[in-house]
Parts: C-alpha cells; structure tokens; sequence
C-alpha cells in the first residue's frame, strides 16, 4: 500500500502542488499502475496537468532508462499521422525522398504518450489497436511487419465514449486503453490548492524578475477559491503573473484580483457544429440550412399560385380564400385586404406580375406582395388580367386623388410594388 509520504515524495518530485484527496487519489493510482506494462487512460479537462501524470508512470517502471515521448495527436495533420507514428519507406508519398522511423520505432522500450486521443482519425486507429495487441505495425508504403515494445499511455480531455456512440472513435480501441483509468481533478474540485498555486506562481514570478511577490488578504483567498477557472492551471497561471506584473501594491485585495477574473458568462461562444471538421455529422450544417430554407420558399411559391389562380377563378379574394391559406399571411407586416376591405371594393382583383417581365426587374424592386412565375392557362386570360390590374389602379388612384400610399393600402399591395407597375403600364399622375 502506498503511503502518504511516497505520494509527498512524488510531489516533490515532480513539482506537484497540492494537497487535495482527489488529487492525491489520481496520483496513487498512477504510482500503482508504473510498475506494470498496462495501459493508462488519463482523462481532465484541459490545462489540468494530465502529462505531469505520464511522466509519473513512465518515471516509476521499469522503462524509466528507455525513452519517453509526448505527442499531441490533434496536432498533427491527418494526412501524416501515420508516418509520424509508424514511419515511412521511401517514395510511399510525394515528399518521402528518404525512409524515416516513426515514433513507435524509436521509443521501443520505453513509453510513448498520446495525448488528446480522441482527435486519432479511425484509419491510425486502427494501427494503434494492433500494436496493443499483438506489438506489430507497418510502415507507410511497406508491406514488411515490425515489432516494437512500447508502454502507451493515453489522454483526453473529451468523453471517448460520447465519440464512441457517435461513430468517431474505436469501441474496442476504447476499453484496450481504458485499462486503467485515472481522472484528473479541475481546479475548481481542488479547493485550498488554488492559493498555494497562486503562491507558487507569484514567488517563480519574484525570482526570475527579483521583485517582492504578491500575497492575497482573507477576502481575496475567498474569491480566487470561488472562482470556477474553466482554462484550469494555465489560466490561474497567467493570471498570477499579471497581477505579479501590473499591481504596484504587493497585497492584493478582492476588489484588485476581480479585475483579473472573467466572469463565467465571458466564455466564447460555441462554434456551429458544421464549421468543425470533429462536428457531429447528424447535426444542421450551413448547406442544410440553406437548403431548408430553399424548399420552404419553394413550398410558399407553390401555396402562393395556387392562391392566385383560385383567386382569379372566383373573380376576386373572399374572405373564404384568405381563411384557407392564412398561413402565407401570418410573417407578413402588411397582407392582403381584410375581409372589409374586399366587401367596400367587391371589383377589387389581386396584382400579379407576369413571369415573363420578371427577367427586367432588380432584386430591390421585389416587394412583400411580388409573386412571380405565375403560370397562365392561357395568353389571352393573361392580357385581360393585366388590362382589369391597370384600371384598377387608376381607380384607385382617382379616389385618392393620386396618393399613392392609401391608393396602394386600398389595393392590397406595398407601396413600392405601386410604383413599379405605375411605371410598367405609363400611368400619369
């Protein structure tokens, strides 16, 4: 069993601070598993300290002479990865003017850590589960199986079994790594071990640039130990040494270290899901939006013609008609003519634009009540309606003394669509 002692030793060691029991728990657990050949899967939110962890269980096996690697996995471009890890032959790709070793090569006998494992794409997935099976890989470009002897231990700061279900990330991949877990502690779990980092940032501070270190008073402990700190050690960290930096008053108060907190709802805001190669594919990306959009309009023209043609078969818009397609109506910020409208105006006949005249009209001609693409049964039919909609405005603009705003209220249309077909049938005012 280990002792309280043996982990204070591993502390110093290597220069851990902290004396909370998750913390001690996770670093226990680390020492344990050192001694073995099993794999480790060190999971914490990023800024945590995870590689401190790996160095632990490498620094404490049997494989503490051989050689020890960190490697970002979502660091490397997915395109290389693989000669990154298992090599390449010469000539494999464009670029391979010579063979190289890949990592898994160069650290047999000793320990390789893959960090943010989860960002692996499957292909290289699928490599790494065969060297913790059976200690083979193949290099890019060859058909030649190696052998190699490495102690992988593995990190993330994403629930692999969320990627898991999702499709992104190997099952039996998983619980080969998850051999042994150990779970790193955020910050904001860790209680007094905020201040005592905080202190031992600001006295590195002092040393480096010989100049007295900041202490915080009662009140300002209480508020560094409130605060949730979402970027972990890194943010308390800098934090430290801006304040060791600024302030010309070596005690700090709360009131001071505020300044220097961000509130909780200051994080950044979450991308759309779409703009991230690592996005769930089953959520809307911008091509699916638009094309939502897109046949919600054509769903709306379609509604809108069917609208028009009833209307011009039963000789004008009846109060029947609007109740039937009042969905089109209900985003508008002005409709059609109310039910009284169309019974003060029984001559009244709806505006519509004759798809072959479309072509000419700008994008900024386009009003609430446009409709184009209408579809006539015949030409003629098409004629006389254009013929009744320009009597009709210039009765309507004889009654309102040539006002165009009420003449245009009156028929139902926006003033702008008015204007135009004042222009298109050379009405004078």
């Amino acid at each position: 069993m280990i002792t309280n002692p043996e982990i204070q030793s591993v502390k110093q060691r290597f220069g851990i601070i902290g004396n909370s029991p998750l913390l001690n728990h996770a670093i226990q657990v680390a020492m344990q598993a050192a001694p073995t050949d099993m794999t480790v899967l060190i999971t914490g939110e990023s800024g945590s300290g995870k590689e401190s962890f790996s160095k632990i269980i490498h620094s404490l096996s049997v494989r503490k002479h051989g050689k020890f690697i960190a490697i970002n996995c979502g660091a490397i471009p997915e395109g290389t990865i693989d000669s990154e890890l298992f090599g390449h032959e010469k000539g494999s790709f464009t670029g391979a003017h010579e063979a190289r070793k890949g990592y898994f090569e160069v650290t047999d006998g000793g320990s390789i850590f893959l960090d943010e494992i989860g960002e692996m794409p499957l292909g290289t997935q699928s490599r790494l589960l065969r060297v913790l099976e059976n200690g083979e890989f193949i290099k890019v470009g060859s058909s030649k199986v190696l052998k190699t002897n490495v102690r992988v231990i593995t990190a993330t700061n994403v629930k692999l079994l969320n990627a898991v279900e999702k499709g992104k990330f190997r099952e039996d991949l998983y619980y080969r790594l998850n051999t042994v877990p150990i779970f790193v502690p955020p910050l904001r779990e860790r209680g007094e071990d905020v201040v005592l980092l905080f202190r031992k940032f600001t006295s590195d501070f002092s040393e480096k640039y010989h100049v007295r270190p900041v202490s915080l008073d009662n009140e300002a402990q209480a508020v560094l130990m409130r605060y949730s700190f979402p970027g972990n050690i890194r943010q308390l960290k800098n934090i430290a040494e801006q304040i060791s930096l600024l302030e010309s008053e070596r005690e700090v108060d709360a009131a001071t270290l505020a300044k220097y907190l961000p509130s909780d709802n200051s994080r950044l805001p979450m991308t759309l899901p779409s703009m991230s190669k690592n996005s769930d594919s089953s959520d809307f990306s911008e091509r699916d939006l638009l094309y939502k959009v897109l046949f919600d309009m054509k769903k709306d023209m379609n509604d809108l013609k069917k609208l028009v043609l009833e209307t011009y078969q039963n000789g004008g818009l009846s109060h029947n008609i609007i109740q039937k397609h009042q969905g089109l109506f209900e985003d508008m910020d002005s409709g059609l003519t109310t039910k009284e409208s169309t019974e003060s105006n029984p001559s009244y006949v709806p505006l519509v634009i004759d798809s072959k005249k479309s072509n000419s009209t700008s994008d900024d001609d386009y009003g609430d009540d446009a409709i184009e693409d209408i579809i006539h049964e015949e030409d003629d039919n098409s004629l006389s309606l254009e013929k009744k909609e320009k009597e009709m405005i210039l009765r309507a603009l004889r009654k309102h003394n040539n006002k165009r705003k009420y003449a245009a209220n009156d028929l139902g249309i926006s003033e702008r669509t008015l204007y135009r077909k004042i222009k298109q049938y050379e009405i004078d005012q």
